[in-house]
């Protein structure tokens, strides 16, 4: 299964929904980085080096960091939904076919 780590603004209501979906997922609160305002360069380094593919509402930054930093663990950017069941299940739909998101960038959308 593919592991993860949510960035800093990432919901935690989701993440939980994830563990429970059996996702190994960290967030950046579960490793000592929360509130250093890190750049999203060194998230993305420390995900890969991790073999994890980065969680993230920062869509911008982040399918920038995408194109220009190709060699990553995956990129998955979601828009926010305060439907937190519905977010959790479209990442779960999205990713669960895949043994690897090395280099993918995976959009989910609320609709």
């Amino acid at each position: 299964m593919i592991k993860l780590y949510a960035d800093e603004q990432f919901l935690l209501a989701v993440v939980k929904l994830l563990r429970e979906m059996n996702y190994d997922i960290i967030r950046v609160q579960d490793v000592g980085k929360a509130g250093l305002k890190i750049p999203d360069l060194e998230v993305l380094q420390f995900a890969t080096t991790e073999n994890r593919a980065i969680l993230t509402l920062n869509r911008t930054d982040f399918i920038k960091l995408h194109y220009n930093y190709p060699n990553h663990a995956g990129i998955i950017i979601c828009r926010d939904d305060r439907n937190w069941q519905r977010m959790a299940n479209k990442i779960h739909q999205e990713i669960s076919s895949f043994n690897s998101l090395t280099g993918k960038l995976i959009r989910i959308n609320r609709n």
